[in-house]
C-alpha cells in the first residue's frame, strides 16, 4: 500500500487517538501538525514527537511534504477546510460528521471533485474487519431474512450551554455527535440484506426531545427500507443507552457488543450469533492493527481510486448519511439557526461568492434585459431548505450563472422564498437575470396577475423582475385582456420584459397582433418545453412543447427567445435511466417513452460516446445550439446533476447533426 506522510489539522481528543493510530499503521507517519495556536501545536507535536508544529492550518497546508491531512476540528468547520485542503491538492480524511447537512456534504465532494484527491468521512468502525464480518454474515443469510435493526449510541454528559454538545454555533446535539453511527451502521446492513453496499431509507420518522439551546439532547428515529426493513436507532447527549447494534432476521439475530469502537488498540472483537434452535455462538475478529490504524491504512489502499470501497464510507454513501440525519434533524423540530433563510446562511467554504475565473459559462442576451445572460438557467423548485438552496445558488453562480427561473406556485411560494433571502444575503440582485411566472391554472385570470407578481416581488424581496411569464393560458379570456394588464406591469416598472409558458402559436400571434394595434408591446419571451426526447404525454396538465417542425420553424423565422423547461426530458439521456424494460418510473414511461425516443437515445449515446462527453450533454447540447436564440432551464437537485450538465456548453453541433440527432436525416 502507499506510504503516506500525514499532517493533523485540529487537536483536540479525537486527534490523539488517530495520531495514535497512525503510530500503529503499516502505511502512516505523522509529520505535521497545526493548531490555531503555538503551544498547542507544541505540545501536541512533543507528545508524538512531531517536528513540524505549526501555528495556523493553513501552515500546514502549505507544507509540500504533507500528503493526507486529518481533520479534526468541530464540525461546523470541516467544509472551509477540506475545500481549503483539496485545493492545496491534499488527500482527506475527515472526522464525522462531515459538516452539519447535506448540502455541505455536497460542496465537500465537488472541491475533491474538482481538485482530483482523496476523500473520506472518518466512520472509523466502518474500517475494521469486525464491520466487514458483520455485512458477510448478513449477505451469507446468517439469521435468514433480515426484518429489523436496532441500533444505539449515546452518553450523559450532563449540560453546559456553551460548550460542543450543546451550542448551535458549535453544531451541537447528539444526533450529529453520535447519532451518525447507528444510522450508518442500519443503511449499510440494510444494504447488504437487498444486495447493496448501502441503502437509504424510504421513510424517517422520529422523536426527541430538544433541549433550552434549541439541539437535541434525547431522540429515537425509526427508518423504514425496501422490502419492509425497519431499524429504530438511538442517540442522545444527556442519557446512556446500551450501545449496541442488532440484526433480528427471520431465523434469529445478531447483536455486536462493541459495534463503534471495536477493539480500539488492537486485539480482539467479538460478534455473538443467536441462531433459531442453536447455541449461542461467538464469532472473535483479530487485527493487529489498532482502530485509528486501520483507517489510515484505509486511505492509502484507496488513495488511486479517490474513495473507499464498502463497507468504509464512500462519498455516495456519505451523501446518504447526511440527508438521512438531515431528516432525523426535521422530524423532531431541529434547524440550527444558521440554517434559517433570516440568519444569512454563509458560504460553505466562508469566502465572498465569486464567479470562478476557469467558468465555461456563455453568454446571451434577450431583448430588453440590458445585462448578459446565461445560457443555461437554473430553474428553483426543487430545493427543499435555505441550505441547499445556498448551495446550489452558490455553485451555479461561481460556474458563471446568473439566470434563475421560479415562479409564484412552486413550493406554495417557499421557492420565491428562499431565493430572495439568498439573493439579498449575497448582494447579488444586481447581476441575476430574475425570471418570475404566475397566474397558474385555475387562477389564470389578469387580476391574478396582478395579486400574484405583488405577493411574487414581496417574497423575492425585489421591486421587478427582469422576465415574467404567464404560466398558462387562458383560452376562455381574450389575449388583449392579458397584454394590457402585462403592459401596466412594465410600465410601472415591476416587470422588464414578458411572454407566456405553455402558449400555443396561434394565441402568441394574436397577442402580439393585438400589442402591434394598439401601440403596446408585445410577447418577446416564451418558455414552453423543448428537448431532442418528444414529450409523449405533458408532463402537468396544459403544457405545450415548442418541439415540432412546426413551432421551431416559427421560432427561427420571429427569433424569439425559448428559455425551456425540462430541457434534459427529465433525465430521459441520463445513463441507465430510460430502457424499454425498465418501467419503474411511471411518469418517466408516460412522458417520454417511444419508439422514436429511444431511436434518439440510441444515437446520442453514439454520439457521446464519440465526443467523449456524457449522453445529457448532448441532449443539453441539441437545445443550445438551435438556429434561435435558447436558454435551456436545467433544474438539478445536486451539484454532482449541476456539474455534469454544464458541460454541454462546450459541445458544438451542426445544422446536420441536430437533423440526425432528432431522426431527421
Amino acid at each position: 500500500m502507499t506510504q503516506l506522510k500525514w499532517g493533523i489539522i485540529g487537536l483536540g481528543n479525537i486527534a490523539r487517538a488517530f495520531a495514535k493510530g497512525v503510530e500503529g499503521s503499516q502505511t502512516g507517519t505523522l509529520v505535521a501538525v497545526g493548531s490555531r495556536a503555538q503551544d498547542s501545536a507544541d505540545r501536541f507535536g512533543e507528545e508524538f514527537g512531531v517536528a513540524k508544529r505549526y501555528p495556523s492550518y493553513e501552515q500546514l497546508l502549505a507544507d509540500e511534504e504533507v500528503q493526507a491531512v486529518y481533520i479534526a476540528t468541530p464540525h461546523p468547520m470541516h467544509p472551509e477546510w477540506v475545500i481549503k485542503a483539496a485545493e492545496a491538492g491534499k488527500h482527506i480524511l475527515c472526522e464525522k460528521p462531515i459538516g452539519i447537512n447535506h448540502a455541505q456534504a455536497m460542496a465537500m465532494i465537488e472541491a475533491v471533485v474538482r481538485h482530483d484527491v482523496f476523500f473520506m468521512e472518518a466512520f472509523m468502525y466502518r474500517c475494521h474487519p469486525q464491520t466487514q464480518k458483520l455485512v458477510d454474515l448478513v449477505k451469507d443469510g446468517a439469521v435468514g431474512q433480515v426484518r429489523a435493526l436496532q441500533g444505539s449510541f449515546a452518553f450523559n454528559a450532563g449540560f453546559n450551554a456553551t460548550g460542543r454538545l450543546f451550542a448551535q454555533k458549535l453544531g451541537g446535539g447528539g444526533i450529529l455527535d453520535v447519532g451518525g453511527y447507528p444510522v450508518s451502521m442500519a443503511r449499510l446492513i440494510a444494504g447488504a440484506a437487498l444486495g447493496r453496499d448501502f441503502a437509504n431509507p424510504q421513510e424517517v420518522s422520529a422523536v426527541g426531545h430538544l433541549c433550552e439551546t434549541g439541539v437535541d439532547c434525547w431522540s429515537f428515529a425509526c427508518l423504514k427500507f425496501e422490502e419492509d426493513i425497519i431499524a429504530q436507532v438511538g442517540t442522545g447527549v444527556q442519557v446512556a443507552m446500551d450501545n449496541t447494534f442488532t440484526v433480528f432476521g427471520s431465523e434469529g439475530k445478531i447483536v455486536v457488543p462493541a459495534p463503534w469502537v471495536p477493539a480500539r488498540d488492537g486485539g480482539s472483537a467479538v460478534i455473538q450469533l443467536h441462531k433459531s434452535g442453536s447455541d449461542p455462538e461467538e464469532i472473535e475478529i483479530i487485527s493487529e492493527v489498532p482502530l485509528y490504524g486501520i483507517e489510515a491504512d484505509t486511505v492509502a489502499k484507496y488513495i488511486d481510486a479517490r474513495q473507499a470501497a464498502a463497507p468504509a464510507m464512500s462519498w455516495d454513501d456519505t451523501l446518504g448519511n447526511m440527508q438521512t440525519l438531515d431528516r432525523w434533524r426535521q422530524a423532531i423540530g431541529f434547524t440550527f439557526e444558521q440554517e434559517k433563510p433570516e440568519s444569512q446562511v454563509p458560504t460553505i467554504d466562508g469566502r465572498p461568492l465569486a464567479r470562478r475565473r476557469d467558468h465555461k459559462m456563455q453568454y446571451g442576451t434577450a431583448p430588453g434585459i440590458d445585462k448578459p445572460m446565461s445560457r443555461v438557467v437554473m430553474g428553483c423548485d426543487n430545493q427543499g431548505s435555505m441550505s441547499h438552496a445556498a448551495a446550489m445558488f452558490d455553485e451555479f453562480l461561481a460556474a458563471g450563472g446568473n439566470a434563475f427561473d421560479t415562479a409564484y406556485i412552486y413550493g406554495g411560494g417557499r421557492q420565491e422564498t428562499l431565493l430572495g433571502w439568498w439573493m439579498k444575503d449575497r448582494g447579488v440582485r444586481d447581476e441575476v437575470v430574475l425570471i418570475s411566472k404566475g397566474a397558474h391554472s385555475p387562477n389564470c385570470f389578469p387580476d391574478k396577475i396582478t395579486s400574484q407578481l405583488h405577493e411574487s416581488l414581496e417574497r423575492l424581496q425585489t421591486d421587478h423582475a427582469d422576465i415574467y411569464y404567464m404560466h398558462r393560458d387562458n383560452l376562455d379570456v381574450p389575449v388583449g385582456e392579458f397584454v394590457d394588464v402585462l403592459n401596466e406591469h412594465k410600465d410601472a416598472g415591476r416587470i422588464t420584459v414578458f411572454g407566456g409558458s405553455n402558449w400555443s402559436i396561434e394565441r402568441v400571434v394574436e397577442a402580439n397582433v393585438y400589442a402591434e394595434k394598439n401601440n403596446k408591446t408585445g410577447f418577446t419571451v416564451l418558455s414552453n418545453n423543448f428537448s431532442l426526447a418528444r414529450m409523449v404525454d405533458a408532463v402537468w396538465h396544459g403544457c405545450l412543447a415548442a418541439s415540432g417542425p412546426e413551432y421551431r420553424r416559427f421560432l427561427e423565422e420571429k427569433q424569439l427567445s425559448l428559455m425551456p423547461w425540462s430541457s434534459q426530458a427529465r433525465g430521459f439521456f441520463l445513463v441507465g435511466r430510460a430502457h424499454p424494460d425498465q418501467r419503474s418510473d411511471e411518469e418517466l414511461v408516460r412522458c417520454w417513452y417511444s419508439d422514436d425516443n429511444f431511436q434518439r437515445l440510441e444515437r446520442v449515446n453514439e454520439m457521446a460516446q464519440q465526443r467523449g462527453v456524457l449522453p445529457i450533454n448532448i441532449a443539453l447540447a441539441y437545445v443550445l445550439c438551435q438556429p434561435f436564440p435558447t436558454f435551456p432551464l436545467i433544474g438539478p437537485r445536486t451539484l454532482e446533476e449541476l456539474r455534469t450538465s454544464l458541460p454541454a456548453l462546450e459541445v458544438q453541433l451542426t445544422a446536420d447533426e441536430l437533423r440526425w440527432l432528432n431522426l431527421e436525416a
